[in-house]
């Protein structure tokens, strides 16, 4: 056997490798003489079919898979003899000799690999990348705080229909009456507003349902119907308002701090004040740190400046997954996969330039920071520490998820670590301007 190497460019390399009759022989012996002893052939005991018959049956199977284990073996040897970094795995050239398994005793395969690029990226004081700060202020303090008193606020009993009011009604016309149907004002048309706002209790009203209630869902879920059905009705029926309910937010009281920040953690308007600024730094914080993690990346891009074998990796991708991409596909999405990838190898050469490690101890807190987030979507924000630990602990469990956590922890490292050794260019900005440059 013998392996030719052609070095295309810097990156790709193109692999021949010669395997002779004599290199795979011995391994064509063995494997006939298994298959021969599990051989179960009609007309033979099992085991005691002629070797000539096996030979007949099997041999090109057997030639075939002694010559691949010692392709696999060999471009194996070579990469690691040789201290390659490769990209991927070698690839079966495009312009490789058609191999006749029946035919050919010697034969001749060609495999293209790509190299990594080496990186040796010097980072100093002298780099620098903007670092913003975003400003409190007294609009986005009262907006939190009116926020927050109305995630626990309450419905009560009004004596007219408000703008932002619910109410339930009758919904009559001849022959049919829907009975005590919930009704949210929000979810009319303007002309509908216009009309219900002032009513009272007992107030009777011509109302086109069509014409009020826009949404064909909202409008069925009203009437008590299927979508389908809908089309089959007179619109206009004669509407009776009932029960009004006005949406009153919470007091800043003792009770209403307690639900939302836990038992006497806030006691007084002072407290609940520097409480709502501490949850504004939070959030505007962790909006600058993620534009900030954006800029580095950007900028450690532009400045390492990294070539990668484009065409091989294209390939490489259709081949890594089973043709499930076109080569069309693989295109649209291709400078995206190029600048992750990129920002793969520089995360990994940082970490490995500051020695920074990732432990389960931090991969446990950042997982608590995605249950904090899915809490808070469901509109709980004081998460006991247990519930917490359970739900990061599942998480790092299931393997999409897992590799999400992971790449955020190594992210999050490796930007901090960074942050270390260049200069932030401070820059007051308004969170309404950061926002728009986080998209």
């Amino acid at each position: 056997m013998e392996i030719k190497s052609n070095k295309i460019d810097e990156l790709d390399i193109r692999l021949s490798v010669n395997v002779n009759e004599a290199d795979y022989a011995d391994d064509v012996k063995k494997r006939l003489s298994a298959y021969k002893r599990n051989a179960e052939i009609k007309g033979f005991r099992k085991g005691m079919a002629p070797i000539s018959l096996i030979q007949r049956l099997y041999g090109v199977s057997a030639r075939s898979e002694a010559v691949n284990d010692i392709l696999s073996k060999a471009l194996q040897d070579y990469i690691q003899e040789n201290k390659l970094n490769i990209i991927g795995e070698p690839l079966p050239s495009e312009d490789r000799k058609a191999v006749d398994w029946e035919k050919d005793k010697d034969f001749e395969f060609d495999f293209d690999i790509a190299v990594s690029p080496e990186i040796n990226l010097e980072i100093s004081k002298e780099d620098s990348v903007t670092y913003y700060n975003v400003k409190i202020d007294k609009k986005a303090k009262d907006s939190m705080r009116n926020s927050l008193l109305g995630q626990y606020g309450s419905l009560e009993d009004g004596e007219s229909v408000g703008e932002d009011d619910f109410f339930t009604a009758d919904f009559e016309q001849e022959g049919t009456k829907v009975e005590d149907t919930y009704v949210a004002v929000r979810s009319m048309s303007e002309a509908g507003k216009k009309e219900i706002v002032g009513k009272k209790s007992g107030d009777v009203i011509d109302v086109d349902v069509n014409l009020w209630f826009e949404n064909e869902t909202d409008r069925a879920s009203m009437l008590k119907l299927k979508k389908e059905e809908l089309s089959g009705i007179q619109p206009v029926f004669k509407m009776t308002v009932k029960n009004i309910k006005h949406f009153v937010p919470a007091k800043a009281d003792q009770d209403t701090f307690d639900r939302i920040f836990g038992k006497d953690v806030v006691k007084t308007e002072e407290e609940f004040d520097a409480k709502i600024t501490e949850r504004l730094r939070e959030e505007y914080d962790r909006e600058r740190d993620y534009r900030f993690m954006l800029d580095v990346k950007e900028y450690l891009l532009d400045k390492a400046a990294i070539s990668l074998p484009e065409n091989f990796m294209k390939r490489w991708i259709y081949y890594a997954n089973d043709g499930k991409f076109t080569m069309e596909d693989i295109e649209k999405e291709f400078d995206l996969f190029l600048k992750d990838y990129r920002w793969q190898m520089l995360r990994r050469y940082f970490l490995d330039k500051f020695e920074v490690k990732v432990s389960k101890e931090d991969l446990l807190a950042t997982a608590k920071e995605f249950a904090v987030y899915q809490f808070a979507m469901y509109g709980i924000s004081n998460a006991p520490e247990d519930q917490l630990q359970k739900f990061a602990e599942q998480m790092l469990a299931h393997d999409k998820e897992s590799s999400r956590i992971y790449d955020k922890t190594e992210d999050d490292k490796c930007i901090a670590a960074v942050k270390e050794h260049i200069t932030l260019k401070k820059k007051d900005i308004t969170i309404e301007k950061l926002r728009e440059l986080n998209g």
